[in-house]
């Protein structure tokens, strides 16, 4: 990891073992597509300004602070100070709490992924418990201040490494229940049912993210070529949503189409293309961005 800057930096412990790691982001929106606010009549990018919401003055940031609302329009002030002074202290040290089997956390408590590595003084006890943890098929929970706050942390063997999720608390996870509790009680059997296995049957595959195209930011990279270039971009076409009175012949349909149907599935290789297409427009796009917004700025 050594092009990108470590988040965190500390220390592992479970039993009496210690070992110097750092914490990279996993996963980054850095790459996405991205607007700005501009003014219409100069072209120019605005900045944002806090308002007073009864006298509507303009609050400076020296006269700012923060507020806990207790009634509507009744506030506790609270300093950033105090609010620094309320965060644990932090020995910076992720301290290994227990050993669980890897499939006893639901992934809807999955917070953000990060890399852990090692340090140079630390490889031989960092190498040892991702070799025993990946043998014991188990996950280590630990907890530590991060970013602020004390997060609990999932550590699980992944690669060469490990991988440190953080994790939602209990309170942060809405409950289940609650959100299909309004979900009709029907029972599907018979030829419904059994058609709707034989599509499950037929389009069985595996998790390739590779594979997957971000459609959105592809379309956004279109929609700024197609700007620069003064075109207009096709119309989105209407989705058309099964009915229940239809549902069984759109099933049957469906199983004619996969009946007999040897074309191989679609590869990672074969989907990178559509995201060469991407790659290649969003170049097109910033080129193009870049020899126009000069000229732009300076007329305004």
């Amino acid at each position: 990891m050594a092009t990108h800057r470590a988040q965190w930096k500390g220390f592992v412990k479970f039993g009496e073992v210690t070992f110097g790691v750092a914490l990279y982001t996993a996963a980054s929106t850095s790459d996405r597509i991205t607007f700005n606010t501009v003014n219409k009549a100069t072209g120019n990018r605005v900045n944002r300004v806090f308002v007073d919401s009864e006298t509507e003055k303009t609050v400076p940031k020296e006269a700012q602070t923060k507020g806990f609302e207790i009634e509507n329009g009744q506030y506790i002030l609270i300093d950033p100070e105090e609010v620094a002074a309320a965060i644990p202290e932090s020995n910076k040290t992720l301290e290994v709490e227990a050993f669980i089997p890897c499939s006893d956390v639901d992934d809807v408590y999955f917070d953000k992924p990060y890399y852990l590595t090692p340090d140079k003084m630390g490889s031989d006890a960092f190498v040892a418990l991702r070799e025993a943890m990946q043998k014991s098929k188990v996950a280590a929970i630990a907890r530590t201040v991060l970013f602020r706050r004390m997060r609990t942390v999932l550590i699980r063997s992944h690669g060469k490494g490990l991988i440190a999720t953080t994790l939602n608390y209990d309170y942060e996870v809405r409950s289940s229940k609650k959100a299909f509790e309004d979900m009709p009680r029907i029972k599907i059997e018979g030829e419904m049912l059994d058609l709707a296995k034989h599509i499950i049957s037929t389009k069985k595959g595996e998790f390739d993210p590779a594979s997957f195209d971000d459609r959105y930011e592809a379309a956004l990279a279109d929609l700024v070529k197609a700007k620069l270039e003064g075109k207009a971009l096709p119309k989105r076409k209407k989705v058309e949503v099964s009915k229940p009175n239809d549902l069984l012949a759109a099933l049957r349909e469906s199983a004619k189409m996969t009946k007999g149907s040897d074309k191989p599935r679609r590869t990672a290789a074969n989907a990178n293309k559509g995201t060469g297409r991407k790659t290649a427009a969003r170049g097109a796009a910033s080129k193009a961005t870049s020899s126009r917004a000069s000229p732009q700025r300076k007329a305004g």
